[in-house]
């Protein structure tokens, strides 16, 4: 975490926020980590770390590519994107919750009319389902997913239509996201950011201390007091 002392008050003024899904509020997480499990079963190989990392990156169409062109998995492409559709949806609209921390958040978020949206690599109907699903649908004005745009977090895209779709001000509008290199994007884009690092290595969670205004493991270790930013003293 940069030292807040480095900073004014200003730079912390929270106006909007982007939030993503799998892994930031939702804990979608393990649906993603049983599919691998699931098509390295079906095509019987077993994937490598390096692999599993990219496969991080991936949309589902690049996911059932890889998995086909690679392995041989099923008699296309189609075929597997339609496997993984049924696994996902059914993950999504049944077993999908609200990870710990996120409610206090998102009220907090709420209370100081901050406008929330949801920008995710995942598909739209699945964040639909697992939003609706997990009972926090109700705090966005909108969801966007990467395929709608036909686009990736590799790109900042997403975050830009989503910024302009929340009609906020770029320095007052925080992307919220567990993986490094959507941060990567959101830093170089030039939105302040706020890393969830639960998920990132040791190193890495070094790197996302350095790259963005605040990390931490929960998002209810952050407080909103008139429309800024800070980390709880009460913890």
């Amino acid at each position: 975490m940069k030292n807040i002392g480095e900073h004014t008050p200003k730079n912390f003024v929270i106006e909007g926020a982007i939030f993503d899904c799998d892994g930031t509020l939702l804990d979608s997480l393990d649906s993603w980590r049983g599919l691998e499990a699931v098509l390295s079963q079906e095509a019987r190989v077993q994937v490598t770390p390096e692999e599993r990392a990219l496969f991080t990156t991936f949309t589902i169409p690049e996911v059932a590519r890889y998995f086909h062109e690679q392995y041989g998995l099923l008699r296309s492409v189609d075929a597997v994107i339609g496997f993984i559709d049924d696994y996902m949806m059914d993950y999504y609209a049944h077993r999908a919750h609200v990870i710990p921390g996120v409610l206090p958040f998102l009220e907090a978020c709420a209370s100081a009319d901050v406008s929330m949206c949801v920008a995710s690599s995942s598909a739209q109907k699945y964040l639909q389902a697992g939003l609706k699903s997990a009972g926090i649908a109700e705090y966005f004005s909108q969801v966007f997913s990467v395929e709608d745009l036909g686009s990736s977090k590799r790109e900042p895209l997403i975050f830009n239509h989503a910024q302009q779709a929340l009609g906020t001000n770029r320095a007052t509008t925080w992307g919220i996201d567990d993986s490094f290199y959507a941060l990567e994007t959101l830093k170089k884009a030039a939105f302040p950011a706020i890393a969830l690092y639960d998920q990132l290595s040791d190193e890495v969670r070094s790197q996302a201390e350095e790259l963005c205004e605040f990390a931490v493991s929960r998002l209810d270790e952050l407080v909103i007091c008139d429309n800024v930013l800070a980390l709880r003293t009460d913890a």
